[in-house]
């Protein structure tokens, strides 16, 4: 996945350490910004099952 993207909330007091998200139309990945140069640490989800996650995180 090339579209890999941070939070409008990271900032450059942050270090760089914050996870960026990318997304196909089938998939959803995940990363830590420190060690994006490891695809092994890239984390990846179906996307029905990445808007479970998120929406069970909503109050």
């Amino acid at each position: 996945m090339d579209n890999w993207r941070k939070s409008s909330y990271s900032g450059p007091d942050d270090g760089n350490a914050c996870v960026e998200i990318a997304n196909s139309p089938t998939r959803v990945a995940i990363r830590d910004s420190k060690t994006a140069a490891f695809p092994a640490r890239t984390l990846t989800f179906p996307v029905t099952a990445f808007t479970v996650f998120v929406k069970s995180l909503k109050p």
